[in-house]
């Protein structure tokens, strides 16, 4: 199965929707809304002056935030329609930052430079088959000292979706379509799979990474789940059976050599 032209596909697709959608409101962000969370935010910390390497851009919203906050960023994603889609913002904004349309795994193989930062965030690991791959892709593109971090969509929310949580060798094939408000009901074929937080670490470890922390929370910044309710100033939780569920988790990874 030529999985990565499905999604290619899948996601070109999806990014012609997304460039138009309000959820992603393109015209705030070029008024200069930020397109980063707050848990983000605190998370890197001061970005200003250090290469950062973003995996998985999608249009390069969040990539060319952090470039406005004074980072050297490089953006990387599978979609071509992506890529061009930032790079029509970067210079409609006039920031500059460098975006590479490839599969990570294959960029990592390829890929010479080392960074102070990489960064990937919400609902990226899904699409890869291999993490220890993906592990390896991130070792690689870092300094001795730069570090990694993630904010990712807890896999136990996909328990309750009625996916799998532990990793399968074989994906999960469907048909949908997208999570923004203006989708209008046409689907793609999608292969994802999926990978336990066991998984995660053990891939990082297993690349010569030092885990330096590892948080969850029982709440997202998105309204991306069925059932989710909205708290003031905190996001929107889910509850199960009167108890708060995990929704995101995030990681803290070093090269110390």
């Amino acid at each position: 199965m030529d999985y990565l032209g499905i999604n290619k596909a899948a996601w070109d697709k999806r990014t012609r929707v997304h460039v138009e959608s309000e959820f992603y409101d393109v015209n705030a962000f070029k008024r200069g809304q930020s397109s980063l969370n707050s848990i983000e935010l605190a998370q890197l910390g001061d970005v200003k002056g250090k290469s950062l390497l973003h995996l998985q851009c999608h249009f390069g919203q969040d990539t060319l935030s952090w470039a406005r906050l004074g980072a050297e960023v490089t953006g990387v994603d599978l979609s071509s329609e992506a890529i061009e889609q930032a790079n029509l913002l970067k210079q409609a904004l006039d920031l500059e930052a460098e975006f590479i349309q490839g599969d990570v795994v294959q960029f990592g193989r390829e890929n010479t430079r080392e960074f102070d930062l990489v960064f990937t965030s919400y609902g990226v690991l899904t699409w890869l088959p291999n993490l220890e791959d993906w592990a390896r892709t991130i070792a690689k593109a870092l300094k001795v000292g730069g570090a990694f971090h993630m904010v990712e969509f807890h896999p136990f929310t996909d328990l309750l979706s009625g996916y799998a949580y532990f990793p399968s060798s074989e994906p999960d094939v469907e048909e949908e379509g997208t999570y923004t408000e203006n989708c209008d009901g046409s689907t793609s074929t999608m292969v994802t799979w999926p990978h336990s937080m066991s998984e995660v670490i053990s891939a990082l470890v297993n690349a010569g990474l030092s885990i330096e922390s590892l948080s969850e929370s029982p709440y997202s910044p998105y309204n991306c789940f069925d059932g989710l309710e909205f708290v003031p100033g905190l996001g929107y939780q889910m509850l199960y059976q009167g108890q708060q569920v995990p929704l995101l988790y995030v990681i803290k990874a070093r090269k110390t050599a």
